[in-house]
C-alpha cells in the first residue's frame, strides 16, 4: 500500500491526473464482448481487432507475466466549446485531441518515465502501452476504479469528466487494486442524441461503421454518399458525445500546454485545406495525429465538408481536385460540386 501510495504522488507529479491498479484477470466478460463485436461486423475496416482478439480481450494473455496492471488518465479539456467550430460550415472541425500535438508520445514519455521510477524503487519488470497495441484500455481503466464506460462507450469520470487519455504499464509487481467503477449515467441519454449519424445501437453499444471518428480516421477509401452528408464539417474526428456528456461539468483543465489548440487548427478554412498537396500536408501537420492518415485520405474529408458547406464559392475548389491523382480524392470532389450546384 505504501508502495502504491508513492506511486501516485509520482504519477501526479508526472502530469497524470488520476491512477488506479487493477488486475490483468479484470475484465473477464470483454473477450465475449469483443467477440459479439467483431461477429456483428461492428469493427469496418479495422481488421486489427480481429487480427489480435486473443489478446485484446485477456489481458492475462498479453503478458503472462504481468500481476498488475496501473492505468492512468490524462487529462485534454480543451479551453473553448469544439461545438463552436461544428457551427462554421466554411471551416473545418478537428476532434479536440488532435488540435496540436500527438498524445501518443507525450503519454508514452510520461509512462515510461513512471515506469522506470517504479523499477529503481521496488524492481520488477514493465510494459508500457498507450493505444497502439492489444490492449482495451477502456474496460481496464473502469477495472482499475478510474472510472465507467458511459454510453457512449467512452469512459466517464466523475472527477475528470471525459476529456482525458488512458495509458497503461503493466508489471510484474503485485500492486493492491482498486475497487471498479460503478456506472453513474442513469437516465441520461444525452450523448446518444448528440451522435449525428446514430451512431449507437444501443446504450452501451457502439457501430464503428457509423462513427464519424471512424469515417473520417480508420475508413479507407469513399464514405457511403448516404453518410456523407451527416458529417458536416467534421474533417478529423468528433466530439459531439463527449462534449454532450453532463459529467464534463467537472472536467479539470489540461495541465499540459502542448495540448491547447494551436490557432491554426481551431475551425481552419476549408479552402486552405484542401489546397495542400503531400508535402504540405505533411508540414502543417509535422507532430500531430492528423499526420498519420496521409493527404488523400484528409483532404477527402475536407471534400466531403465543401460539398456540406452551402457555401457555392467553394465549388470553385473542389472543381480543382475533380482530376486529382486520387481516386477517392476525384469522388469525393465530383460529390461536392453536385451538392453546390446553383
Amino acid at each position: 500500500m505504501a508502495l502504491k501510495a508513492e506511486m501516485q504522488a509520482q504519477a501526479m507529479a508526472e502530469g497524470f491526473s488520476a491512477m488506479g491498479v487493477t488486475r490483468p484477470d479484470a475484465i473477464p466478460a470483454a473477450a465475449g464482448r469483443l467477440a459479439a463485436f467483431v461477429a456483428e461486423g461492428r469493427h469496418g475496416q479495422m481488421g486489427w481487432m480481429a487480427d489480435r482478439m486473443l489478446w485484446r480481450g485477456n489481458p492475462a494473455a498479453l503478458w503472462p507475466d504481468a500481476r498488475s496492471v496501473v492505468m492512468l488518465a490524462e487529462v485534454y479539456t480543451p479551453d473553448d466549446d469544439p461545438m463552436e467550430a461544428v457551427a462554421r460550415p466554411h471551416a473545418g472541425a478537428i476532434s479536440v485531441y488532435a488540435r496540436n500535438r500527438d498524445y501518443h508520445d507525450l503519454v508514452k514519455k510520461r509512462l515510461k518515465r513512471l515506469g522506470r521510477w517504479l523499477i529503481e524503487r521496488a524492481g520488477g519488470e514493465i510494459k508500457v502501452f498507450v493505444d497502439t497495441a492489444p490492449v482495451m484500455e477502456k474496460p481496464l481503466a473502469e477495472a482499475a476504479g478510474l472510472g465507467w464506460q458511459g454510453k457512449h462507450t467512452n469512459l466517464v469520470s466523475r472527477d475528470l469528466g471525459s476529456w482525458f487519455f488512458l495509458g497503461a504499464i503493466f508489471t510484474t509487481l503485485a500492486l493492491e487494486p482498486d475497487p471498479p467503477g460503478a456506472e453513474h449515467c442513469g437516465r441520461c441519454r444525452a450523448c446518444l442524441d448528440a451522435c449525428p449519424t446514430d451512431a449507437f445501437p444501443a446504450p452501451f453499444q457502439i457501430d464503428a461503421r457509423r462513427c464519424i471518428s471512424y469515417l473520417t480516421i480508420e475508413h479507407a477509401g469513399p464514405v457511403d454518399p448516404a453518410l456523407r452528408p451527416l458529417l458536416g464539417n467534421r474533417i478529423y474526428g468528433c466530439d459531439d458525445c463527449l462534449a454532450a456528456c453532463p459529467w464534463n461539468k467537472f472536467a479539470q483543465r489540461a495541465q499540459d500546454i502542448r495540448y491547447s489548440a494551436r490557432d491554426d487548427l481551431i475551425a481552419p478554412p476549408l479552402a486552405d485545406l484542401a489546397a495542400l498537396d503531400d508535402a504540405s500536408f505533411r508540414a502543417r501537420f509535422s507532430g500531430s495525429p492528423i499526420k498519420r492518415i496521409g493527404r488523400d485520405r484528409f483532404v477527402r474529408n475536407v471534400l466531403y465538408a465543401i460539398g456540406n458547406s452551402a457555401e457555392p464559392r467553394l465549388a470553385a475548389v473542389a472543381q480543382t481536385l475533380a482530376e486529382d491523382p486520387d481516386e477517392t480524392v476525384r469522388d469525393a470532389a465530383r460529390w461536392a460540386m453536385s451538392r453546390l450546384k446553383p
